[in-house]
């Protein structure tokens, strides 16, 4: 697998799939952008379904159907944002597309790749499973270049890439390559009552240390 593509910005990848759903549409500055999700396969012949964010600008450019069952591909970048849900304020992440591309002309297998340069934000959550597999959960500001913004984004890291991560300060500038996945799990919301809902985050496969944090960092980068 050629893991690797031209990183255009500090958050860049490349989505391919087919379309699931259209799920909704919104304007800002009035520019209309629609919501959907797009079914991306995976080498292990299981699926990610992934959300999507696309202005109509690009869809009547690229003269889309927006039907299901329709083949895209998409570049742009993971985004984050916090919605109130229930009271509760959650991070949403979705794939902000910022061109169309075309099927064949992605290398092979690279149908969901991901590339970040960006900073950690909170410390890293190290376990090892019952089969003996390090795992290691991080949050990753990645700034939006020409934008006084971050994007704050859940990443899961394995094995060698686990342990490197696990002793990492906050502030560490990092450079991760991985791809975007959903997850599906139960979460209780009440007593004896479980919710099924989707995770999504990034599973990270190649790990560089860009420029180590200073010894007294030690505060959290608020998302």
């Amino acid at each position: 697998m050629n893991n690797t593509i031209a990183l255009k910005s500090n958050n860049y990848g490349q989505i391919a799939g087919k379309l699931v759903s259209i799920d909704g549409k919104f304007e800002i500055e009035d520019e209309k952008f629609y919501e959907g999700k797009l079914e991306v396969e995976r080498l292990s012949d299981t699926v990610d379904i992934l959300p999507f964010t696309i202005s109509e600008k690009l869809i009547k450019a690229f003269k889309l159907s927006l039907q299901k069952g329709e083949e895209l591909a998409f570049g742009g970048e993971l985004r984050s944002y916090n919605k109130v849900v229930d009271g509760k304020s959650r991070l949403i992440l979705s794939f902000f597309v910022k061109e169309v591309l075309e099927i064949k002309n992605l290398p092979e297998n690279n149908t969901n790749l991901l590339q970040l340069v960006g900073y950690i934000c909170k410390a890293p959550t190290f376990r090892i499973t019952p089969f003996n597999r390090q795992i290691c959960d991080v949050l990753i500001a990645v700034n939006r270049l020409n934008f006084n913004k971050s994007d704050y984004l859940p990443c899961i890291l394995w094995g060698r890439n686990a342990c490197l991560m696990q002793n990492q300060k906050i502030g560490t500038k990092v450079n991760l390559v991985g791809r975007i996945q959903s997850r599906v799990y139960k979460k209780e919301v009440s007593s004896g009552v479980f919710e099924e809902r989707i995770a999504y985050e990034v599973s990270g496969q190649k790990l560089l240390i860009v420029e180590s944090a200073s010894e007294d960092s030690t505060s959290e980068i608020g998302a």
